[in-house]
C-alpha cells in the first residue's frame, strides 16, 4: 500500500493507538509494522488472531503481560560465550517469569477449541528453577545477593570483618589525644576503596601515612595512616577475590541460559506475537468493533459504522454500501455535513480489515480486499513545485487511473472543484466514467449539480447525500444512499435573512432545467422524509402488536395452566 495514501487515510494513527495499547517493547514494535496485506488468506489469518484474542479476555479475563523484555541482543551475546550483566539477566528472569504466568493463566481458562492464543501460550516453555536462580542471585542491576554462592557469602564475611578491624582502627586514631588536633574533622572516610582520615594540611607530616586526595580549597588532605594500610590491602585482595566470584556467578548463570537458547528465543516471539494479538483484541474492544466478513468482489457493507478517530459520544453512524449493484458512488452535500468523513470512513475501514483489525460497526459488515486503493483527500497545493490546488489533484489522479483496475478502490474529495464549473464537471463525469470501465470501485463527493444527474442517468453509478436539516441549519451527518443531495442555498440564504428580493432574482439567473432539477430534489426528499415517518410509525404499531400479541399469549398460557390445575384437582377427587 502507498504510505501516502495510509497517512490520508490516518491508518497511521490508528496504528499508533494500538502501539499505545501494546504492554512490551516487542509487542510496540510488531504493532508498528502492521500495514494492509492483499491476500485473503493471510486477512482472513490476521482477522482470526484478533477474534481469539477478544474471545480469551471476554471469557477468561485480560492477562498479565508484564515481564516481557526485548532481551535479543543478550541472547546472542550468551551464544557468543559472553557474560551476561545482573540486568540482562534479571530481564530474562522476568521473561521466563511472563511465559509462566500466562501458562498459569491459561491453564485456568475456560476451555477452547481452535483458538490462536491458547495455542500460542501452549507452545511456552517453563523453566522456573533458572527463574528461581536469577532472582535468587541477583537483587539488582548493580548488586550480587550474598546467597549467590557460599563462596560469595564467606568472602563478604570476611570483607566486613576486615572493615569492621579497620574503622576501629581509624576511629582509636581520630579519638587520641595525640592525634586529635591534627586531624580536621571526627571522620572516618574513603578516597576510592581505601579507608583514610581527614588531616589539616599544615599537619600532613605529623600523621604517618599515604595521602590519597585532598579538599577543593586543599586546606584537607585524606591520608591513609601507616597502621592501616596492610588492612586496607587485605581488603582490596578479598575484594578482588569477591569480583572473581560474582564473574563465576555470572558465567554460570549465563551457560544456563545458554542451555536453553532455543526455547527462549522461541518464548520471545510467542510472547511478541501474543501482546500484539492481545493489544488488537483491547483495539476491537475499547471501539467496540465487529470483525468483518471479507469477498474479493469489491462487495463494501457498513453498518452503523463509526470513524474510530471521532469522538464516540458525538460521532454520527453511517450505513454504506456498494460494489454489487453499482461500482460508483457520487455524494453530494453541503460543507462540514460529513461527505469527507464518509470516505475517510470506508477507506480507513478497508486499511484496517486487511491489517487484521476489527471495525467499529455493527454485525453484518463486509468488506473486500483490494490489491490497491487510492485516495485523493485534502488539499495538495505545493508552493515548492509551483503548482495550483487543481494541478495538485489532477496530477494525483493521472496516477490513479493509470493503475486502477477492478481490484482496485479510489477515493476522490471534490472531485473536479479548483476550475471552471461547466469543465470541472464534465472532466469528473469522464473520470468516474474512466474507472467503472476498468471495474474499480470508486466513491467521490462533489458540488456540482451534473454529477447528480449524471450518477442518476448511468448504469452502475449511484446517488447519495449527507442530510441536511434546513430547520436548524445543520447537518445530520446521515449518509443517505440512493438520493442525490439538494442545494439547499436558496433556503439556507432565506433563513439566514437575505431579502426575498435577491433570491427571488438569483432564481432568474437558473436555467429552466436547473430549477425543475431542483424542485424534484425537493419533492423526493419530502417523499423520503414521509416514508421514513411512516416507517417509524409502522416499526411502532408493529412492536405495540408484537407486545399484545405476547400478553395474549401469556394470559392463554396462564388459563391453560388453571384449567390442568382444575382438571386434575377434580380428578383426584373423583378417585377419592
Amino acid at each position: 500500500m502507498n504510505p501516502k495514501v495510509l497517512r490520508i487515510l490516518e491508518f497511521d494513527k490508528v496504528i499508533q493507538k494500538l502501539q499505545s495499547l501494546a504492554s512490551s517493547d516487542l509487542g510496540k514494535e510488531i504493532s508498528a509494522s502492521l500495514v494492509p496485506d492483499t491476500e485473503i488468506e493471510k486477512v482472513e489469518s490476521m482477522l482470526k488472531e484478533t477474534s481469539d484474542g477478544v474471545d480469551y479476555i471476554l471469557r477468561n479475563g485480560t492477562p498479565s503481560l508484564w515481564g516481557i523484555h526485548d532481551i535479543r541482543v543478550s541472547l546472542k551475546r550468551a551464544a557468543m560465550g559472553i557474560s551476561l550483566t545482573p540486568g540482562e539477566l534479571l530481564k530474562t528472569a522476568d521473561t521466563l517469569g511472563a511465559a509462566r504466568s500466562l501458562k498459569s493463566h491459561c491453564k485456568d481458562a475456560i476451555p477452547q477449541s481452535d483458538n490462536v492464543v491458547i495455542d500460542l501460550i501452549g507452545c511456552l516453555r517453563v523453566e522456573k528453577s533458572l527463574e528461581d536462580k536469577i532472582y535468587g542471585a541477583i537483587l539488582n542491576e548493580e548488586e550480587i545477593s550474598d546467597n549467590a554462592s557460599p563462596e560469595l557469602a564467606q568472602i563478604r564475611r570476611q570483607i566486613r570483618k576486615a572493615q569492621d578491624s579497620v574503622r576501629e582502627k581509624l576511629n582509636e586514631i581520630i579519638r587520641s589525644p595525640r592525634y586529635q588536633k591534627f586531624i580536621q574533622e571526627a571522620l572516618v572516610t574513603m578516597r576510592g576503596d581505601r579507608y583514610v582520615i581527614p588531616v589539616k594540611q599544615e599537619h600532613k607530616n605529623e600523621v604517618p601515612g599515604l595521602v590519597h586526595d585532598s579538599s577543593a580549597s586543599g586546606a584537607t588532605l585524606f591520608v591513609e595512616p601507616m597502621a592501616v594500610v596492610e588492612a586496607n590491602n587485605v581488603i582490596k585482595q578479598l575484594k578482588v577475590r569477591e569480583q572473581n566470584e560474582i564473574e563465576r556467578i555470572l558465567a554460570e548463570l549465563t551457560e544456563e541460559v545458554r542451555a536453553i537458547l532455543p526455547a527462549l528465543e522461541s518464548n520471545l516471539d510467542i510472547l511478541a506475537r501474543l501482546d500484539h494479538i492481545f493489544a488488537k483484541a483491547k483495539l476491537s474492544l475499547e471501539y467496540n468493533c465487529v470483525c468483518p466478513k471479507i469477498n474479493l468482489n469489491g462487495a463494501i457493507v457498513i453498518r452503523k459504522g463509526r470513524h474510530p478517530l471521532l469522538d464516540p459520544e458525538t460521532v454520527v453512524p453511517i450505513d454504506f454500501w456498494i460494489g454489487r449493484t453499482f461500482k460508483t458512488l457520487v455524494i453530494t452535500g453541503p460543507n462540514t455535513g460529513g461527505k469527507t468523513v464518509t470516505l475517510k470512513t470506508v477507506g480507513l475501514f478497508t486499511l484496517m480489515a486487511q491489517a487484521g483489525l476489527h471495525i467499529p460497526a455493527m454485525e453484518g459488515t463486509e468488506m473486500s480486499i483490494f490489491k490497491k486503493v487510492f485516495a485523493d483527500i485534502g488539499d495538495e497545493q505545493s508552493i515548492e513545485q509551483s503548482l495550483s490546488t487543481f494541478s495538485a489533484h489532477m496530477k494525483n489522479i493521472v496516477g490513479i487511473l493509470r493503475e486502477a483496475d477492478r481490484q482496485s478502490l479510489a477515493l476522490f474529495d471534490e472531485l473536479g472543484a479548483g476550475t471552471d464549473p461547466a469543465e470541472g464537471a464534465a472532466l469528473a463525469m469522464a473520470i468516474l466514467n474512466y474507472l467503472h470501465s476498468r471495474g474499480a470501485i470508486s466513491v467521490a463527493t462533489t458540488h456540482y449539480s451534473e454529477l447528480k444527474v449524471y450518477a442518476a442517468t448511468t448504469d452502475g453509478v449511484e446517488n447519495a447525500c449527507c442530510e441536511f436539516d434546513v430547520e436548524t441549519l445543520k447537518p445530520t451527518y446521515r449518509l443517505l444512499i440512493g438520493l442525490p443531495g439538494k442545494s439547499n442555498a436558496f433556503t439556507i440564504s432565506q433563513r439566514l435573512g437575505l431579502p426575498e428580493a435577491i433570491i427571488e432574482n438569483a432564481k432568474e439567473f437558473l436555467s429552466q432545467d436547473d430549477i425543475k432539477f431542483e424542485d424534484l430534489l425537493l419533492n423526493i426528499e419530502r417523499s423520503r422524509a414521509q416514508t421514513e415517518k411512516d416507517r417509524i410509525e409502522a416499526e411502532n404499531y408493529r412492536r405495540e402488536a408484537e407486545s399484545l400479541r405476547a400478553e395474549m399469549e401469556m394470559r392463554l398460557k396462564k388459563l391453560e395452566a388453571q384449567r390442568e390445575k382444575v382438571l386434575k384437582e377434580a380428578k383426584e377427587k373423583a378417585r377419592r
